[in-house]
């Protein structure tokens, strides 16, 4: 038997996840009609709000849970470090949730978070929309967003500790407009579509500005090594490289310079290559991938330290959440 979530009742009452959770929660903000018809969806599919959940704001218990995906254990292992030295400089307990591909298992998440009456919630994935963050924000549960810039929301316990990936990539291919080329592609990473949107928004402005087209975003199936190698290696052979190609992770920039290579281009003479996030896989290539040195570790320490900041309602953050980390082109072997 299919278990009922606060999903299927905010499908069938046809209103918002935020505004099924101001019903449980008995809400005065919500319209006498609405909740009508979110109490009937409740009645009509038998979904029973979860008792503990409901009492989430009477208690504390010094523990921040951490939501990331699966998949990105390996390239936030530096902000997760940051994180975890200020949580324990502060004495706050660690629960992981870790996501995967499907909305059921975000419903887990989100239900477990919950459930387990954590003071506050650090958020690293790119598939929290803003109505599930609302849902949490319902339970007086505050937040930060580390990583990427969050679009502009109107939920008030939402902090956000990011690198500006859309003037990042404004400013790099104006940089190359300088240099008189135009001929830029983006290679899509699926792991990470938010900030792949902030990155071609970033190139997008820079070509319109100049009263051009960015039309080179390169988006395949899958975006492990494997496939990224074999798609670009076809890829090559009908299409010369870009004068720039652009990669947000070193996969994707390895496979970029070996299928490169393979099909007779050299780099960074016929093709430059910059990836965004940098590692030590990419120092391992010949030659060496150009790429971003971003302040991972502090990434992490500031949001666990804003968090902390939020859970006192500290007055030095009632006014600003957003806190934004700069980050340093290192030029190397695949650049001119």
């Amino acid at each position: 038997m299919k278990r009922i979530t606060i999903y299927d009742v905010a499908k069938e009452a046809d209103v918002s996840l935020a505004t099924v959770s101001r019903v449980i929660n008995d809400s005065n903000v919500v319209r006498e009609d609405t909740r009508i018809r979110v109490q009937e969806a409740i009645e009509k599919l038998g979904y029973k709000p979860n008792a503990i959940a409901q009492g989430l704001a009477l208690s504390k218990t010094t523990t921040v849970s951490i939501v990331m995906s699966e998949k990105m254990f390996a390239y936030n292992g530096k902000i997760l470090n940051g994180l975890m030295d200020v949580a324990k400089i502060y004495n706050y307990n660690i629960m992981f949730h870790t996501t995967s591909k499907g909305i059921s298992k975000m419903q887990d998440v989100i239900e477990s978070i919950i459930k387990s009456r954590v003071d506050g919630v650090i958020l690293f994935n790119d598939n929290f929309s803003l109505e599930e963050m609302e849902v949490l924000n319902e339970y007086q549960i505050p937040m930060v967003v580390v990583g990427s810039k969050i679009t502009e929301t109107k939920i008030g316990n939402v902090g956000n500790v990011y690198i500006n990936f859309e003037k990042m990539a404004y400013d790099l291919v104006n940089k190359y407009f300088e240099r008189g080329i135009d001929d830029i592609s983006l290679v899509e990473d699926k792991l990470n579509l938010s900030m792949m949107e902030q990155l071609k928004a970033g190139i997008d402005r820079a070509y319109a500005e100049k009263g051009k087209v960015f039309n080179k975003y390169i988006s395949y199936d899958d975006n492990n090594y494997k496939s990224s190698f074999n798609f670009l290696s076809d890829y090559y052979k009908n299409n010369h490289p870009s004068k720039l190609v652009i990669t947000f992770r070193d996969s994707q920039a390895i496979a970029v310079l070996n299928a490169c290579q393979e099909a007779g281009y050299s780099l960074p003479e016929d093709c430059e290559l910059v990836c965004v996030l940098n590692n030590k896989y990419l120092t391992m290539t010949r030659p060496n991938v150009t790429s971003y040195n971003i302040p991972e570790y502090d990434l992490g320490a500031v949001a666990m330290r804003l968090l902390t900041k939020m859970l006192v309602d500290d007055d030095s953050v009632k006014d600003n959440k957003d806190i934004e980390m700069s980050y340093v082109l290192m030029s190397k072997g695949t650049t001119k």
